[in-house]
């Protein structure tokens, strides 16, 4: 066993957790109206923005502690640990540095419904529940990997959640709760991630 793989393992997953946990706090108080414009989605996007690489370190890492065997479900997650996160950090980095510093950004970069960077940030969500989807079957069926295995299931599952929300034509308030459930699969995937390799569990 490589300590040192797992130690990076529960370091990026860990913030990756709180990055998540982050987010979703403030997604929470953006939708009650308890915190408006612009420091609604400056602090959306920055949470957001820093899921990504750490999270993306971590699947790498549980790749690397995988057994041969299980490896190509692994490879996969990583694949799409990477279309992941180069969905999002190409779109939080437009919105924070090109759109919510100006006035009048142009319309083309601006994250709104059905626009071009809101496509991206779907296709972003998707590939992330593809990445935990494709690390089930990585993790035994007991003891602490049967709950990241549960976990990681149930956010790989929210992913027709996701399709409605970003895809329906007519979006509203309402329709974004469906997406609620991703504030507890995401960041509870990521913690118990991040517990799996704190335990120097083997796979």
């Amino acid at each position: 066993m490589d300590k040192t793989i797992y130690r990076i393992g529960f370091w990026t997953a860990l913030v990756a957790f709180v990055a998540a946990a982050g987010y979703s706090v403030f997604q929470i108080l953006q939708i009650l109206g308890l915190i408006g414009k612009p420091w609604d989605e400056i602090l959306i996007y920055g949470f957001s923005l820093f899921i990504a690489a750490p999270f993306m370190l971590a699947l790498l890492a549980l790749h690397h502690v995988t057994p041969e065997e299980k490896r190509f479900w692994s490879h996969a997650a990583v694949l799409f640990g990477v279309m992941y996160v180069t969905y999002v950090s190409l779109n939080y980095a437009v919105q924070l540095t090109a759109v919510l510093p100006y006035p009048d950004p142009d319309p083309v970069l601006v994250q709104t419904p059905h626009s071009l960077f809101w496509t991206v940030d779907a296709l972003g969500y998707i590939a992330l529940g593809f990445a935990t989807l494709f690390a089930v079957p990585i993790f035994a069926k007991e003891g602490l990997q049967r709950w990241v295995r549960l976990f990681f299931l149930a956010n790989g599952l929210i992913i027709p959640l996701f399709v409605i929300v970003y895809f329906y034509p007519h979006f509203s308030t309402k329709l974004l709760l469906l997406g609620l459930p991703w504030i507890v699969t995401a960041p509870g995937s990521m913690l118990l991630l991040a517990l799996f390799f704190r335990s120097g569990s083997v796979l």
